[in-house]
């Protein structure tokens, strides 16, 4: 990867309307395009590997199967399957990692290349995954969706939290709480918005991949497009996959300066440091 690092200047730290929020996310991803999107391109390629090979493992052995009128052989397919869900557990912490690490130092005005994300995702690796298993179990056990949201809107800027002010997955989860408390419908509506734009982006290059799945499917069996078209679908899907984390960390930003007054701290900052010596 290579060692560019992002720009200097820090994010100007203001109250953000709803629409700003938005321009400014944009503006950050177009700002540090190749940084964000190769942490989130490369960290993708096992994930878009594996499931391209379960794709074909599955739907090859089960049209041979029924091809051959024998029972379905059930091992290669849970075995690739298997191989997918383990490879998805361990990418997608530091996938989600990496990039909100990424967002959050590119705020702060700090350099920032692959490797440095790639390395604070792996000593923050245990927390989480351990946020994931959390919210996995909190859903289980809840089994009410309305509640799973709202607790979820309050828990959204943990990870920011945990990596700017450098505290565990715990105290990250309460920081966001009190953040996020009196604002839940504004964060609400941010995340959702951001939500179908990625969505709509995500679509219409999807658009363009089942127009290249239809001429693939002329040069090769109908299950290899399949997987090939699968594992493209996810690396497409990587390039647009930022555009929520770096909202998060705005999200996260504008919380604080709304109830701490980050903005002002900043601007005391400014106003204190000295010149430069001529």
């Amino acid at each position: 990867m290579a060692r560019t690092l992002s720009a200097p200047a820090p994010l100007r730290l203001r109250p953000l309307e709803i629409g700003d929020l938005l321009d400014e996310t944009f503006r950050m991803y177009r700002r540090h395009f190749f940084l964000f999107a190769g942490i989130s391109v490369i960290l993708s390629i096992p994930l878009a590997a594996s499931a391209g090979i379960s794709f074909f493992t599955v739907f090859n052995n089960l049209a041979q199967q029924v091809a051959s009128n024998q029972p379905p052989d059930l091992g290669p397919i849970f075995a690739s399957l298997g191989v997918f869900f383990v490879i998805t557990v361990a990418v997608y912490p530091l996938l989600y990692g990496s990039i909100t690490y990424a967002a959050c130092e590119s705020a702060l005005g700090r350099p920032v290349t692959f490797w440095s994300a790639l390395r604070a995702a792996l000593r923050r690796y245990l927390h989480i995954v351990g946020y994931f298993l959390l919210v996995a179990g909190m859903a289980l056990l809840f089994c009410v969706f309305p509640l799973w949201i709202w607790i979820g809107v309050r828990w959204i800027a943990w990870m920011p939290a945990m990596f700017v002010e450098n505290i565990g997955l715990g105290a990250a989860l309460g920081r966001s709480w009190r953040l996020v408390e009196g604002r839940w419908w504004r964060t609400f509506l941010i995340l959702f918005l951001m939500y179908i734009l990625v969505e709509v982006v995500a679509s219409a290059l999807q658009a363009f991949l089942y127009l290249g799945q239809i001429l693939l499917q002329a040069v090769v069996s109908s299950y290899l497009s399949l997987a090939i078209s699968e594992a493209a679908g996810i690396l497409v899907s990587s390039l647009v996959s930022p555009i929520l984390l770096i909202a998060i960390v705005l999200i996260y930003f504008d919380l604080r300066v709304r109830r701490e007054g980050l903005d002002l701290f900043q601007l005391a900052q400014r106003v204190g440091t000295p010149p430069p010596a001529a």
